[in-house]
């Protein structure tokens, strides 16, 4: 039987964001509004969300991008997992409606700065509303604060039977935190507190070092050939 799947557009080649020297694709399609229960079908079939844009990996000749899960319930911290959620013990995290404030605009800019390299910093707040908190699925809005200081943001998409992380940015003045695997630890813990089974990660990719650190959560689950693997 065709999976329709396999007849959406593709994009052209472009330069890979992750792999020097290699050219990637997408397969995708724009939607104003998605289902719950169909986002969460296609979350197990390994696509992502940017925006209205659903995509997945369609490179010829490569299958580096594997997408990752974490089930949620068999999850357990490591011990520099333990001592990073020791050491974020006072901030406290609030589940809002997606915003882009001025506030938070100005937080992702520090962070993007620290993050990217000078020239890769022309977002506008515009793009960035279009891209991260205009959503045609169900997103919540997680702010990490400390006190009344708002230091990191996450975007997640919410299915009925798994959480997909879109994107996530924080305070480079607390980079000594570990906001970021503070935050995927409590979102795997919020996850599982909702009864969901499941917590998306994206992609995780071979040989590409800023992709490494999601193979950390363990046990955790690859989509490979069509088939969630387990790694513990």
């Amino acid at each position: 039987m065709t999976d329709p799947l396999d007849a959406l557009p593709r994009t052209p080649l472009h330069p890979c964001p992750y792999l020097p020297g290699r050219h990637a694709r997408e397969r995708g399609f724009v939607a104003d509004e998605l289902e719950p229960a169909i986002y969460g079908e296609l979350m197990d079939r390994g696509f992502r969300r940017s925006g209205p844009l659903f995509y997945a990996p369609d490179c010829p000749g490569c299958r580096a991008c594997v997408p990752l899960r974490v089930p949620v319930a068999a999850f357990r911290p490591s011990r520099s997992q333990r001592r990073v959620l020791r050491r974020n013990a006072d901030v406290a995290v609030v589940a809002t409606t997606p915003e882009l404030t001025p506030a938070t605009w100005q937080l992702y800019r520090r962070y993007l700065r620290c993050q990217h390299p000078p020239g890769d910093t022309d977002e506008t707040p515009a793009s960035l509303q279009q891209g991260l908190f205009t959503s045609p699925v169900d997103t919540v809005e997680l702010r990490y604060r400390i006190g009344d200081r708002t230091v990191a943001v996450s975007l997640l998409d919410v299915a009925p039977r798994a959480v997909s992380s879109v994107y996530h940015f924080f305070d480079p003045d607390c980079a000594r935190r570990s906001l970021g695997v503070f935050s995927v630890l409590h979102e795997i813990a919020w996850t599982h507190a909702r009864g969901v089974p499941h917590y998306h990660l994206g992609y995780w990719v071979e040989g590409a070092a800023t992709m490494h650190y999601k193979a950390d959560y363990r046990p955790h689950e690859l989509l490979r050939d069509g088939v969630w693997r387990p790694v513990s």
